[in-house]
């Protein structure tokens, strides 16, 4: 798997991979991570076709995603300690 990009954010870290004839779109916030995967063959222009893909509704989604994530790991994280 290799970095083909990074794109700046101020929230979040995004790294595009490609590996195995996907491009993979990871997004990593402290010890939290998404990905998602797209087929090369899905899309026109490789990696250009996933920037334009990250767009702000979809950015929006990633970060309200994120809080549901960490506030799902915690409220696990409490029962198990408490």
């Amino acid at each position: 798997m290799r970095v083909v990009a990074e794109l700046p954010h101020p929230e979040f870290k995004i790294s595009i991979f490609q590996f195995s004839g996907k491009l993979i779109a990871k997004f990593e916030q402290g010890a939290l991570e998404q990905s998602y995967k797209i087929s090369e063959m899905d899309i026109l222009d490789g990696v250009n076709s996933v920037f334009e893909m990250l767009d702000e509704t979809f950015l929006k989604t990633v970060s309200a995603r994120f809080a549901e994530m960490r506030k799902d790991f915690k409220e696990s994280y409490n029962r198990y300690n408490y």
